[in-house]
């Protein structure tokens, strides 16, 4: 009779809980994904890059006081998924989160940069985005030069799925008057 494995899951609080007890470091490349630990991929340069090139373009918007800027910070999307996009775009709050990381009704726009993940963030990620009612995701497809747009999120994955190349621009759902050009963050 073959051996059953079974799987412990973990909740939020306890993923937290390994964190304060020092069994995850802030150098541990992990996140919390359906109640399993995940190792993250390494960030290469052109990953980088990009995510600077994220912070740049959106910066007008946390000047004016429209967004807080959070990179690869924790989004506590359920009870068992806490993971670290590359760039939220939070609602402002004058704590900054200091009190709770934030959750779904606190994210405007989230944005995936993919050098080597962009199959993991598509069918792994995204649906749990889309599950938490996070009403736009953007992945940046370094590997194919092109920005993907997630809209009209459902509990069974986004309704709405457009690809932005080079030469384009693109417009977040939450300010219509903002554009960016794809350039500038495919570089």
């Amino acid at each position: 009779m073959p051996v059953q494995l079974l799987k412990r899951l973990f909740t939020v609080a306890e993923y937290e809980q390994m964190a304060t007890a020092g069994i995850l470091g802030e150098d541990d490349r992990v996140e919390l994904i359906d109640g399993k630990i995940v190792t993250m991929t390494p960030v290469g340069s052109r990953h980088a890059s990009a995510v600077k090139r994220l912070l740049h373009a959106f910066l007008p918007l946390q000047a004016a006081g429209s967004v807080l800027l959070s990179v690869q910070d924790l989004i506590q999307l359920s009870a068992h998924s806490e993971p670290q996009p590359d760039l939220a775009l939070l609602r402002p709050r004058p704590d900054f989160y200091a009190a709770a990381h934030p959750n779904p009704s606190d994210v405007l726009l989230i944005v995936e940069v993919a050098e080597t993940s962009a199959e993991f963030d598509r069918t792994v990620k995204l649906p749990l985005y889309a599950k938490g009612g996070i009403p736009e995701v953007w992945l940046v497809n370094l590997t194919e030069d092109r920005i993907e747009l997630f809209r009209d999120p459902r509990a069974d994955g986004y309704q709405t799925h457009q690809v932005v190349s080079k030469e384009q621009t693109i417009v977040a759902l939450a300010f219509p008057n903002f554009t960016i050009a794809s350039d500038a963050i495919l570089g």
